[in-house]
């Protein structure tokens, strides 16, 4: 049986909501993709919640492609999945959730149009994990991006070690 990692802190009133999110890299930049949510400026990776019957890959593919539009992927395989407490700033309500994470490699920045929810003002950015990783730990104080931090680091590793990621640096996560 496989291990879920357990992140973030519970809170009351929690509301389940399973999903996931992508770590989304482009080799030829050297840079992974993210949101920048116009809100509040606060970088995220592009995830949701599943629809019924969807499956975890579906799922999240589905939700890259609504909030970023990329769509021209090279190659594509599971990080992790955890089990994550966090505030949804977008929705302004706790959530507990088993979260799938997928690292996307990019065979191109080609893109069709977003399909955003009401309460989505996103932005598609392009930055180095240590800029991502800089700005999740300076918001960090609630725990609320722990498991993005996790996933992100397990994911650089293994864009590294596909040969992928030339000039990220991975913490260790073991």
């Amino acid at each position: 049986m496989e291990e879920i990692l357990e992140f973030g802190i519970k809170r009351e009133g929690e509301e389940r909501r399973d999903g996931g999110c992508s770590v989304v890299f482009d080799p030829q930049t050297q840079k992974y993709a993210v949101y920048r949510n116009l809100k509040n400026g606060v970088l995220g990776l592009f995830g949701g919640g599943f629809d019924e019957g969807e499956d975890e890959e579906t799922g999240v593919l589905r939700e890259l492609v609504e909030e970023s539009g990329l769509v021209d992927y090279l190659h594509i395989e599971k990080v992790d999945k955890v089990l994550t407490h966090y505030f949804n700033s977008n929705k302004q309500v706790p959530r507990v959730a088993y979260a799938t994470c997928l690292l996307v490699i990019l065979n191109s920045q080609k893109t069709q149009q977003t399909k955003l929810e009401e309460h989505e003002n996103f932005e598609l950015e392009w930055h180095t994990n240590e800029e991502i990783l800089t700005s999740w730990m300076s918001r960090n104080h609630n725990k609320d991006y722990d498991h993005w931090v996790y996933l992100m680091n397990k994911a650089v590793k293994r864009a590294k070690e596909l040969g992928h990621d030339k000039t990220s640096i991975v913490e260790n996560i073991d």
